[in-house]
């Protein structure tokens, strides 16, 4: 029997593509096409080839700032995956907790990254801020405007109090989808808690846990309105990332191409990571 195909099911994703073509693709288009040219206004524009993408391969700026980024990503990853999972271990299966518990998780997520950014810059000064006040009051030298260190630490800790709910729900999504039957029998054989954990829980979260850890290195890896609202990249340039030096560059310095080889870098980069961490995981998993 011949298979026959619907090719009216087409105009169900058109508007779909259409809206991915605009948002996504002619912009894209145009960055490329900016990276391998050069303006001096005037809509005149000179064939540059791979000029930009060889000064920017080239700038210690922009290796600097991929550190810190690198940097920044393993630290957030390395507090925001094991403390998630620690809290979606300990909060209720069943009962009234469970929807508090929820609803306070999410909260964290419903605000938007400008906002946070505005309160954890406010809530860290000296003057007026409870966090800075409060630690100035018991004597411990604190200022993330001039002290290196602190910012860090106030970016880390703010990254964590917004997007360790993210990983606390995908976690707990999978934990509440393990059949009662698999707690049964450990209890049965006299399995321990981190038995449970090892041969049951873990196992089951590994996808969920995939996600968790593609989207918080994502995020994280492009951080940009929490710190520039913060910290403005500084102090000095301890806090720019690429995503704070690929604006300068384009807004600041107007240098459109080589913000736009950069942007290209940066895609790639974040790209190749993610495929990197995607592979490595799903071949474990096929292992196991």
């Amino acid at each position: 029997m011949e298979k026959t195909w619907n090719n009216k099911a087409w105009f169900m994703v058109l508007p779909v593509l259409v809206l991915v073509a605009f948002s996504a693709v002619i912009p894209l288009m145009t960055v490329v096409n900016y990276s391998v040219q050069d303006t001096f206004g005037n809509n005149e524009f000179f064939w540059a080839g791979t000029d930009w993408f060889i000064q920017v391969l080239h700038s210690s700026r922009f290796w600097d700032a991929l550190q810190r980024n690198l940097l920044f990503s393993v630290i957030i990853l390395s507090i925001e995956i094991p403390l998630g999972i620690l809290i979606a271990l300990n909060m209720p299966k069943k009962g009234f907790g469970v929807p508090v518990c929820l609803i306070l998780m999410s909260l964290p997520l419903l605000i938007p990254w400008n906002v946070v950014g505005t309160i954890w810059q406010v809530f860290g000064r000296v003057d007026i801020g409870l966090l800075g006040y409060t630690l100035a009051a018991l004597g411990i030298p604190y200022n993330y405007v001039n002290n290196v260190f602190d910012a860090w630490i106030t970016l880390i800790v703010m990254d964590v109090w917004h997007w360790t709910s993210l990983v606390v729900l995908l976690c707990y999504a999978g934990l509440v989808s393990i059949p009662d039957a698999y707690y049964q029998a450990a209890k049965i054989d006299g399995a321990s808690r981190w038995s449970v954990f090892r041969y049951i829980q873990l196992p089951k979260m590994k996808r969920v846990l995939l996600i968790a850890f593609l989207l918080r290195f994502m995020d994280s890896f492009m951080i940009y309105t929490e710190p520039f609202v913060i910290t403005g990249g500084g102090p000095g340039n301890s806090t720019t990332f690429l995503s704070i030096d690929l604006v300068k560059t384009a807004i600041g310095q107007f240098d459109l191409g080589p913000a736009a080889a950069l942007s290209l870098i940066y895609f790639l980069i974040i790209l190749l990571l993610s495929w990197i961490f995607y592979t490595v995981m799903t071949t474990s998993d096929a292992q196991n």
